[in-house]
């Protein structure tokens, strides 16, 4: 998994940027993007710290996944991560990614 955290100023606000590349194991692709895509849109109607949640398909790698996530600070990214969509995904996922 390629990871990237970083704390972003864009016309005088903070935001928290998250860009990850997910590599899918074979044969669980579809179940994953299902996944994701359900945690992207709760985090956007229901989390209102998360600014953006764009999936994106890799265009050289059927498998990787690319994920970009906009929040307006660290501490909405943390609470994104302790909300119960995100739980969810992630213990479902875990056994449909490549470390």
């Amino acid at each position: 998994m390629i990871s990237d955290k970083c704390q972003y100023n864009h016309l005088g606000e903070n935001m928290y940027i998250v860009n990850i590349a997910i590599e899918i194991k074979e044969g669980f692709k579809d179940q994953f993007i299902e996944g994701i895509k359900q945690n992207a849109s709760h985090a956007q109607n229901d989390e209102p710290g998360c600014l953006r949640f764009n999936v994106i398909q890799d265009a050289n790698n059927a498998n990787r996944i690319w994920v970009y996530e906009v929040y307006k600070d660290e501490a909405a990214f943390q609470a994104h991560t302790q909300s119960p969509h995100y739980l969810k995904f992630r213990s479902m996922s875990d056994e449909w990614r490549e470390d």
